[in-house]
Formats: structure tokens, sequence, C-alpha cells
């Protein structure tokens, strides 16, 4: 009997899996569901004895098992997309079941688990500082003197947070994730568990993601005997993009309004009921595994470039033609990424920017394609690498709307905490609407610096101006990154794209 592998990722499941798995069902094949290869524009995708087809349909099931499909692509693990790929967190994607114990021991699970208890807290706490893994939410911050923080914290209970809230645009790896390897997420928080001495971890998914939500209650309940005695609870957010935002994380799972706590405390010293808590992201965690298998330290720290160790799993989303998901070592240009690996815009027409970080990133253009994917290079382009996410848009887009989006988001999403997030988020929609329209709102009228100015005697010229003051305020009085970071897209847009304005 013909075995057929389909995954029951929730992208393939929308683009028609399940009724391809049917189809090869009642043809009499054995169907296996397993996670994603992360080739997004060929989903659903077809393996039979290694040799892939996509995207699929029930009308392409007797060709492909004749033989005769035109939607072969070779051998799955030999395409171009994959072969250029260097994958440590993303190892089973594509070649396990994903609530497969069996699956997940036979490819290394658990072996970084068993090494940290063989070697004890000090010893993981040395090698994770050792590998340079950094926070892969988007600060960047080192992880093992995160955890080294909390281990050293003196308290009766310690927790590990998963932040899973993954709420960024173009971003998709945590679901990835989570749908289709969670177990190495389990094995993740037990390591830091483990390491700074906590017994209880929760995971903090929103709640767009009922896939990664049962399949992560699955696989905790599954593990329950491996991680022992650490107990790992899946709780759902309400939809909020600030609480992406660790503090308002916390304050969401205690139950509480999500807003923006004032640091310090850090978490890692007052955090979840005012407890040391180690606070990480999925793709943090998820690297842990292979960093504490038997040479993975070392390994580990010899990818990358400059102070960005590693490999980090890169999402190419938005008008490119081979959507996806694509794990290298850090040092990549956004040129490889785009025009080599996503082979340009779906579309066919010119790229005219990248945002890279989601919709608090800044707006890159093709003339700063040769930027190497590294944490400093990016800050000191005044751009974030955020959580990976790369979103691409060809010629037809208007970037003084794209500017005035990301003021409007930052209102929608403003926890109202601080006032120049709250506040300066809506006067920013004023202003871009002013510089677009040239009609001038009572409240920008108001202002002290436009109350001796007649409406018809102020220039555009002024109106920027006032944008570049306003976001230099929010960007350094806001109390988190959901303020501070929005003056990125807008800058970013009217500094490269002025005839977009006006």
């Amino acid at each position: 009997m013909t075995t057929v592998r389909i995954s029951d990722d929730a992208l393939a499941r929308a683009c028609g899996a399940d009724a391809l798995a049917q189809a090869f069902a009642v043809a009499g094949c054995t169907v296996e569901r397993v996670s994603s290869w992360g080739m997004h524009w060929l989903e659903p995708l077809v393996e039979v004895d290694g040799l892939g087809f996509g995207p699929a349909t029930a009308a392409d099931v007797p060709g492909i098992l004749a033989g005769l499909s035109d939607k072969a692509i070779g051998r799955i693990g030999e395409h171009r997309f994959l072969a250029r790929q260097q994958r440590l967190t993303f190892a089973r994607a594509g070649r396990t079941r994903p609530l497969s114990l069996g699956d997940y021991a036979a490819t290394h699970g658990w072996e970084g688990l068993a090494r940290a208890r063989a070697i004890g807290p000090q010893a993981i706490i040395a090698e994770v500082i050792a590998s340079g893994l950094r926070g892969r939410g988007g600060a960047g911050f080192p992880a093992g003197i995160k955890l080294r923080t909390v281990a050293e914290a003196q308290a009766p209970r310690k927790f590990v947070v998963c932040n899973a809230d993954e709420g960024d645009s173009g971003t998709f790896a945590d679901r990835m994730l989570m749908e289709g390897d969670p177990f190495a997420l389990i094995e993740g928080m037990a390591i830091a568990a483990h390491a700074v001495g906590a017994e209880a971890g929760y995971v903090y998914v929103r709640s767009e993601y009922p896939h990664a939500v049962a399949k992560m209650r699955a696989a905790c309940t599954l593990a329950a005997p491996r991680i022992a005695p650490l107990h790992i609870e899946v709780r759902v957010g309400a939809g909020a993009y600030v609480c992406g935002e660790e503090t308002s994380l916390l304050n969401s799972l205690e139950g509480k309004r999500g807003e923006v706590r004032a640091k310090p405390p850090l978490p890692a010293l007052a955090g979840l009921f005012g407890c040391p808590t180690v606070v990480n992201n999925v793709l943090t965690l998820a690297a842990l595994p292979h960093i504490l298998s038997e040479g993975g330290a070392a390994h580990y720290a010899g990818l990358g470039h400059g102070r960005s160790r590693g490999t980090m799993p890169i999402q190419l989303a938005g008008n490119i033609r081979h959507g996806g998901l694509f794990e290298v070592p850090f040092g990549i240009t956004l040129d490889e990424l785009v025009n080599t690996i996503g082979g340009g815009t779906a579309s066919g027409r010119a790229v005219k920017a990248v945002q890279v970080g989601g919709p608090l990133g800044a707006y890159i253009p093709p003339s700063r394609f040769d930027l190497p994917f590294d944490y400093e290079a990016y800050a000191a382009a005044d751009a974030l690498i955020g959580h990976g996410g790369v979103v691409v848009f060809d010629e037809r887009v208007d970037m003084a709307r794209m500017a005035r989006f990301a003021m409007e988001f930052c209102a929608a999403e403003s926890c109202g905490k601080c006032t120049p997030c709250r506040i300066g988020s809506t006067r920013g929609v004023e202003l871009l609407d002013r510089i677009a329209t040239g009609a001038a709102p009572d409240a920008l009228a108001a202002l002290p610096q436009m109350r001796n100015a007649p409406r018809g005697l102020r220039g555009r010229a002024d109106d920027i101006a006032l944008l570049e003051e306003l976001c230099e305020t929010m960007q350094y009085g806001s109390l988190c990154a959901l303020g501070g970071f929005t003056p990125f897209p807008v800058l970013s847009a009217l500094r490269h794209w002025p005839q977009d304005f006006g």
C-alpha cells in the first residue's frame, strides 16, 4: 500500500490539504499527516517515497499515484529552496508527525534535556551564554544572561513563560513550530526550567492560532512524564497586540488588563505573580535542545555574523513568488533573500520596499538590500530584525499610506498606559492626513507650534518637521516598544520615498 505524507499545518489545511488527504485515502493509500516543509507556495505538498508534488488538488491524485503528474518537483529534500538552508530549530520540519513521541525520539529528541540534567544548572547556563543565543522576539537580549539572572534570584517559586503571541505581520515561524514540532518547544522549556529551578511553565498563545493551541495542549499531556517535575499550561490570549510585550503578557496571564508595566523591576526578578520569571519566545526556547546537545553550543556559536550567532528562521511573505520559511545563519542579505531565494515579486513587478520586523519595522528600499541580516547592522540603519518577518511590496504600494497605517495601528493597539503612545499615535494619524490632503484638523491647529500660524500659510515642510518631532517624542518617551518603534516605518517611508507624501 502506498504511503502518502501531507502536512496538517494550518496553511496547508487552508489550501485544501484535508480534502486532498481524504482523496488519497479513498484511493487506498495510507496517509500520514506531518509537519510542513515551509515551502508555502507549493502547499498542499504531497510526498510519496521522498518525491514531492505540489501544489496538489484532489484532481491530481490519479496522476501522482501513476507517476505522471505535472506537479512533480523532484526529491523534496534536494529542492533548491531547502538545499540552501541550514536548519537547526526546524530540523524536523516536513519529516515527522507532530504528536508522535516515537518520531521525536528517533530524530534526537530529548537528548538536549537528558544532557542538561546530567551537567546541571550552572553548566547549562554557561553553555547557553557560550552559544551566543539571543532572544528571537525582537530585542535580541542574550538568553543565557536572562537564565543566569533568574537562577541567581532568591525566591520560593520561579516560572518559565513562553511568549507565543506571534502578532507581527508576515510571521508564522512560531505557529509552524507549535503545530509541527511541539515537543521541541516543550523540551526547550524543560531545559530552561531546570537551569533556573522552575517547576511551572506557561505557553501564552494568541487566540488566532486554534490549531497551535490544540497541538500544544495535546503535546503537553503526552510529554508530561518526560518533563516532570515541570508542569506546563497553555493559555490563550484575547487578541491584544500589546500582549506580545512581556510585561503586558504577564499581566494577562495573571488575569489583569493587558497593559505595560514600568521597568524596573525586570520580569527576571519580579515577573509572573511577583516571582522571578524567564520570558522568551518560541524560537529562543526551541533553540535550546540543539545548543544543549553534545557540541551544540560550539556549533551554534560558530554560525552567524558579528554578535548575531546561530541561525534565524526568516519568514518570507507579502508580494513574493516563493514565500515560506527559510532558516539560515545570520549575515545573509535582503537581496539574496528577496530576489535569489524568494524569486522576486509574485506580481512580476519591481520591488519597491521590504518591511522587516513586523508592522513596526522600518521599510527598506532596494538600494539598501546589501544590508546583512544582523541585529547591530539593522540597528545602525534605524531598522529592526524583530521576529524575522520579511514582507515584500512591489512598485504599486503607496508609502504615505503605509506610514499612516503604522500610526493608525499603534493608536488601535495601544494599551493607553503612556501618553506618547496613546496620544502621539492619534496625532500622528491626523498629521499624516494633513500632509496628504492639506486639511488641518482642529486638534492639530491647537498645538502650540501652530497656534500663531494661519492655516493657509503652514507648508508641507512645517508639517513634516512636526511629524519628525512627534516621532522623536514617541521613540524616546514611550513606555514600551509599541510606541517606541512606531516611528521606524513612518520615518523610513518619509526618508526613502518623499515623493509619495505629496
